[in-house]
């Protein structure tokens, strides 16, 4: 089976449909793109965008989720921001607290008003 994205104009993930490996022809990607990209246009229509993504994470970096971006320039599904004081790693595709997490072995929650780890009162 093969997933496919639909973004909005913002490249904002708003849905993921599974394609039928017989309707990509049984090509793998990204040749298999074009074909499921002509498919998902005839069945949502043809001003519709889409991207596919791959749900062992083979490419793009991760499967794509709703509210997650596609980053062109990364070629990457990008998940939603936790907090705004986070940074996007381009190398990891994944958003950095501005400080590192604790490695004490304690548990820790993020305070954005703070920008600081708390102690978690589960430890």
């Amino acid at each position: 089976m093969a997933h496919f994205a639909q973004l909005d104009e913002h490249n904002l993930v708003l849905q993921v449909i599974v394609v039928n490996n017989e309707t990509i022809e049984n090509l793998s990607f990204p040749q298999s793109e074009p074909v499921g990209i002509a498919f998902c246009q005839s069945l949502f229509g043809a001003d519709t965008i889409w991207k596919q993504t791959s749900y062992n994470n083979n490419f793009r970096v991760r499967y794509a989720g709703i509210d997650y971006i596609y980053d062109a320039t990364l070629d990457a599904f990008i998940p939603p921001k936790p907090y705004p004081s986070w940074l996007l790693n381009t190398a990891t595709c994944n958003w950095d607290p501005p400080i590192p997490y604790p490695n004490d072995g304690k548990r820790y929650t993020w305070d954005e008003a703070t920008e600081s780890w708390v102690l978690s009162n589960e430890n």
